[in-house]
């Protein structure tokens, strides 16, 4: 199965132009929309340069929230010089849904503004940002924009949710479902009425089916009073500790402090805040890659116009079947006689240079002491990878846990989860009770049974 690119957050011209609340096709809901567009990018071995592309649009037009009548002629020469960048690149951006997207979106905007698409393709730049000012230390922000004052004056506290991926990509879902994944290439974590946080999983060696997170784009979109549509975008070994467009809080609207990006470590730990939704994410970089952890209201999480079009929200539904790979078998393997290989349903092949099984244990115990599926992912990772810092990213892991998680007696997790995304994780339910499964393995053994006692 190949990964789904074309799920990318949103799909189609109209998705394109309706991000957030306000977004469309007035001038106000301009920055917004190009914005959007210029977050989405190609997986790491992608050959398609529409990152470069969108670049150079914003090099050319960033600063103006909507094209002043007099800027009209330099905008559209921007953008025709953008379409012809798109050109260029065309064939070997055929299937990305970053390029569909930059397409589109040129033409909207060449329609929009009544470019004509003959004409000088030079790339002027127009007005400069405003000064911050005072946006960035506003602290009087509207009720609304405080989740917990606004939402729930009166009624009882909201119900806090923890989502978190890392490693070799091990996956908790909101509702506590713990799996391990292939999901290589670009993926929806969460895609909701606020915000879309997608990954992009790339393998950690050449012909390895071991990947990790080397890419992550958060889009926190436009709402009321509170926050512009903002883009954050992290990769490996680039940790910013602000959006794209330089900010670090929600922009020019009266509750703008109620979006904050913060940097705890230079270039390994940033945590945003957006209390407009009583969300907290954390993003941290471990030796190469990517880990990702976020609190968020129940309410926000199931803030979706279509439910049946959010099958691959991994944070809700979990990762699918074809997709998960059963790493407690590999383990169990791993420690038995004989030289170490994955369970074959779900191939996991290891890596040349991984560490023995034992030093695989002691290394992974020094950091987690508790056998917990975290440790067990800690075990699974170096086995599977050769990489000691897989250790760190499980050990972060799990004090994200500590810190994001509403219910202390969930922290740690000894059963993992396997089954079809979309039933129990989609209404909230638990896991199969093991009765179940135990039955769903009797049936499994019947036909050998039958065929023994017939001999």
């Amino acid at each position: 199965m190949q990964p789904p690119r074309e799920r990318l957050v949103v799909t189609g011209r109209a998705g394109w132009m309706g991000m957030g609340r306000g977004a469309g096709r007035s001038a106000l809901g301009f920055w917004p929309t190009l914005a959007f567009l210029l977050c989405s990018f190609p997986a790491a071995t992608s050959p398609c340069k529409i990152l470069k592309c969108n670049s150079e649009f914003w090099s050319a037009t960033a600063g103006s929230h909507s094209p002043a009548s007099d800027d009209a002629p330099e905008f559209c020469a921007a953008l025709r010089t953008y379409a012809l960048c798109t050109r260029r690149t065309a064939r070997t951006c055929r299937g990305d849904l970053a390029y569909h997207s930059a397409v589109h979106g040129i033409e909207d905007l060449m329609s929009q503004y009544n470019c004509s698409k003959d004409g000088p393709t030079s790339q002027p730049r127009l007005r400069t940002l405003p000064p911050l000012g005072d946006s960035q230390e506003r602290s009087d922000s509207p009720e609304v924009c405080h989740y917990e004052k606004s939402f729930h004056k009166h009624s009882a506290a909201p119900n806090y949710t923890h989502c978190g991926l890392f490693g070799d990509p091990h996956l908790r879902t909101f509702t506590d479902r713990f799996q391990t994944c292939k999901v290589q290439g670009a993926w929806p974590l969460i895609d909701n009425n606020y915000l879309n946080v997608q990954v992009t999983n790339t393998p950690v060696l050449p012909g390895s089916a071991a990947t990790a997170t080397s890419k992550l784009t958060i889009i926190f979109k436009n709402f009321q009073e509170c926050v512009d549509q903002k883009v954050y975008q992290a990769e490996m070994d680039e940790l910013p500790a602000a959006f794209a467009d330089g900010s670090k809080n929600g922009g020019d609207k009266h509750g703008a402090n109620s979006l904050k990006i913060t940097e705890k470590v230079s270039g390994q730990h940033v945590e945003i805040q957006a209390k407009y939704i009583g969300t907290t994410i954390v993003v941290r970089q471990v030796g190469r890659y990517l880990t990702f952890a976020v609190r968020m209201p129940e309410e926000v999480v199931n803030a979706v116009e279509d439910r049946d079009s959010q099958g691959l929200y991994l944070c809700l539904r979990g990762c699918p079947l074809n997709q998960q790979i059963d790493f407690q078998a590999f383990g169990a393997n791993a420690e038995g006689p004989g030289p170490r290989r994955p369970a074959a349903a779900s191939p996991a092949p290891a890596a040349p240079d991984t560490f023995p099984y034992e030093t695989a244990v002691a290394k992974c115990k020094e950091k987690l002491p508790v056998e917990d599926l975290y440790y067990q992912a800690c075990v699974f990772d170096l086995l599977t990878t050769g990489d000691v810092n897989f250790t760190l990213a499980a050990y972060y892991a799990l004090e994200d846990v500590k810190m994001l998680h509403s219910n202390k007696d969930r922290l740690h997790l000894y059963q993992r989860t396997r089954e079809p995304p979309g039933q129990a994780a989609a209404a909230g339910l638990p896991p199969a009770p093991r009765p179940l499964l135990g039955g769903l393995l009797l049936l499994a053994l019947l036909p050998a049974f039958l065929e023994a006692v017939a001999m």
